[in-house]
Parts: structure tokens; C-alpha cells; sequence
């Protein structure tokens, strides 16, 4: 497969595919975790990089074959494929940053992104221009298209599974290995034969040399390494809930001496636990009867009671009031220690709701649907493990042990 190829440009190409990977599902994350008038901005510039990390490890790639001499690069072609691929990246990450995607809708981006990756390349390829002919296997083809679709899968479930850390660089190099490996796939099946004799090729339209190539493939190298040192850049709203972390809630120790007379012996303070947010501090009466929300002038805040339902959304919450739901600084695991576990259950991984606003509860495949109510009534999934108590706590069972 890599007969022929520089290996240094090959080693090249399969890095920039995974550094703008990184930086693409590094800012797709934070979509999932900022306010809504933020959305379209991340959404574009994640696509922008992994559109370029895909055609620039492309291109590389290409450098790194052993071309004839005086093959050249037609422009058109040469810009289709970039937007066909930048296209196809924005709709395949807007589908899978809205919500808690189901697995058909991450394999239906996974097959547009797949088909995408390889559209992009044979566009890409019928843009080279020489005295040869161009024929391509099919069996070769279908098997980079599978490749695509395969590794763009696994990239896209590596970032959905969590969106930071170890997870966001599996699924980086899951989708340089979707790009790198479907295209020297198809680079295995290609193959360049001389024109018939008395035949010569003629150029038509605008022409890049392969000298011209490689200043702009440089250019795009440096931008995709300015995205990823940026991307390195530590989210400022971490600070939030980080702070917002920090409330009461912890446990600490405080020192408890002992009643003494004038007639006792001194003795050592005993340390005791108590739940407090730091050492001194008097401990919490009881939850906290307000939660944080963002807003485009500042964080607001809302009175639980007014609280149906709380969404884990990446490292953050989105709380629904009955009208709408806002960003909450809060994890989900903050928001469950902070609510009065008399009114809120959580009846799911990444979902607690205010049983007082119960309206309807159905059974649904293996698990359930609860309703709240509101202005504006929403639907909020129950796992199996969690039926009986939800159950319950609404009057309808008895809790099992």
C-alpha cells in the first residue's frame, strides 16, 4: 500500500488527520456545554478544522506518492472536494451535538461522514492532471468506502462516550486512522497508465503545481497546529464549576472539644464529620433552594420549585423550568446533591426530574417516559433499573427493596 510513498510525509499526513481531529471534536464538545447563541460559531469552526485536517492529510498523502513528473493539480476540482468535505463534516457534528443522539442517528452521521471522507478523496484525485490515464479498482473502493464509514463510527462513539481526556483523544486518532487508512486503501487501488499512442493529454482549466500545493499544504499545516495548541487552552467555564463544585456540600472535619470543668483534664479535640464547604464554616440547613443558570448577560438564578427537570449535558446540566431549558454550571451529580431528594429523583444516567410535576408515566421499550408539566411540557426517559421507584414515589407501587 505504501510502495513508493515518502514515509515521512506519510507519517506527516496521518498526524494532521489526528491533530485536527483533536481540535474539531475538542470544540464540538464545548457545543455541548455553552449557551445556544454560541452554537452555530462552534459548529462552524469544528467542522473548519476537521475539514481541513481531512483534506490537508489528503493532499499530503498525495505528496507523498510517486506521481509522474508534470502531473498537476486542477483548481476546480481541487476546491469541490474541500467543500463537499467541509459539508458533509458540519451536518454529520451537528447531528450528533444536539441532545443525547440515539445509536441510529450516530450511525446515519457515521455513513454520511464515511461516504463524505471518500467522496471527498476520489473529487480530490480526479483533479490530477498528466499524460496518464486514470482506472481505479472496484473492489478497492468499496472497501476504503467501509474503512470510512467503520473508523468514522468508532471516532464519532470514542467522543460521544465522554468529551475530554483520554476519550477525546481516542476518538482523535480513531478519525486520523478514518482518513489515513481509507485513503491509502484507495491509493492501492489506483493506477496511472500511459494514453493510448499517438493520444496526448491536454490540460483544461486553472492548474496548480505540485511546488504551489505544497506552500498552501503548508499554510493549512500551520493553521491546523495553531487550532490545536489553542484547543489546549483550558475552557474558562471549567472555572465555573469548578467554583460551583465547591459549595457546602463536601464533607469535612471540624474540631469538637469536649465540655470540661476546672477540675477536668485537658484533652485533644475530636474530630468529627460534618457537611460543610470548608473548615469553620456552620454546616447547611438544607438543599440549596436555587440553581445557577447562564444567560447571555450574566447567570441568573431560578428557585427549585420551579425546576421539572435536570439533563446532563457534557461536564455541565441543562435545567428546564417548564418553558425552556438553560445551561446550569453544575454536573449532573452536583445538581442531585444539591436538590431535596424528597421532590427530585434521578431516574436516569444523565437525567433527574421534580416528581410533584409529574403528569403522565408510560412504559416504553425497556424502560419508561415520564411527563412534566409546564407552559411548555416535556418528556423525560426512565431507565429500567429506575421503574419501580419512580413508580412508587407517584403512589402506583410499592418501592422494592
Amino acid at each position: 500500500m505504501f510502495e513508493g510513498h515518502d514515509p515521512y510525509l506519510v507519517a506527516l499526513s496521518v498526524a494532521i488527520a489526528i491533530l485536527g481531529g483533536y481540535t474539531g471534536f475538542g470544540l464540538t464538545a464545548r457545543i455541548r456545554g455553552t449557551p445556544d447563541a454560541s452554537h452555530r460559531l462552534l459548529l462552524a469552526g469544528a467542522a473548519f478544522f476537521l475539514a481541513i485536517g481531512i483534506w490537508t492529510m489528503h493532499f499530503v498523502g498525495m505528496l507523498a506518492a510517486p506521481l509522474p513528473p508534470g502531473t498537476v493539480y486542477l483548481v476546480l476540482p481541487t476546491i469541490v472536494s474541500f467543500l463537499i468535505c467541509a459539508l458533509v463534516v458540519g451536518i454529520s457534528l451537528f447531528f450528533v451535538s444536539v441532545g443525547d443522539p440515539p445509536v441510529s442517528r450516530v450511525v446515519s452521521s457515521a455513513v454520511l461522514l464515511g461516504v463524505g471522507i471518500a467522496s471527498m478523496h476520489y473529487v480530490g484525485m480526479h483533479g490530477l492532471s498528466g499524460d496518464f490515464a486514470m482506472t481505479h479498482d472496484t473492489a478497492m473502493v468499496v472497501l476504503s468506502v467501509v474503512i470510512a464509514i467503520a473508523a468514522a463510527y468508532g471516532g464519532l462513539r470514542a467522543f460521544l462516550a465522554r468529551q475530554g481526556g483520554v476519550q477525546l483523544a481516542l476518538s482523535a486518532v480513531a478519525f486520523g486512522v478514518a482518513v489515513s487508512g481509507m485513503h491509502y486503501t484507495a491509493m492501492d487501488g489506483m493506477h496511472l497508465v500511459p494514453p493510448s499512442e499517438g493520444m496526448h493529454h491536454h490540460i483544461e482549466g486553472l492548474a496548480a503545481s505540485s511546488q504551489m500545493l505544497s506552500l498552501v499544504v503548508a499554510l493549512l499545516c500551520f493553521v491546523i497546529a495553531a487550532g490545536f495548541l489553542l484547543s489546549l487552552v483550558p475552557d474558562p467555564r471549567n472555572k465555573v464549576a469548578m467554583t460551583a463544585a465547591a459549595t457546602p456540600q463536601a464533607v469535612g472535619l471540624v474540631a469538637e472539644i469536649p465540655p470540661t470543668d476546672a477540675n477536668a483534664v485537658p484533652t485533644s479535640p475530636r474530630l468529627r464529620p460534618t457537611p460543610l464547604g470548608g473548615i469553620g464554616q456552620p454546616p447547611r440547613a438544607a438543599p440549596a433552594p436555587r440553581l445557577p443558570v447562564e444567560g447571555a448577560d450574566g447567570t441568573h438564578f431560578i428557585d427549585s420549585a420551579d425546576v421539572r427537570s435536570v439533563r446532563a449535558d457534557a461536564h455541565y446540566t441543562k435545567v428546564h423550568d417548564g418553558t425552556r431549558e438553560r445551561m446550569c454550571p453544575w454536573s449532573i451529580s452536583e445538581a442531585e446533591a444539591q436538590l431535596d431528594p424528597g421532590l427530585f429523583v434521578r431516574v436516569h444516567r444523565s437525567h433527574i426530574v421534580a416528581i410533584p410535576h409529574v403528569t403522565l408515566v408510560r412504559k416504553e421499550g425497556d424502560g419508561a417516559i415520564v411527563e412534566l408539566d409546564g407552559p411548555s411540557p416535556h418528556r423525560v426517559p426512565v431507565s429500567r433499573a429506575k421503574i419501580a421507584e419512580v413508580k412508587a414515589r407517584l403512589g402506583l407501587a410499592r418501592r422494592h427493596a
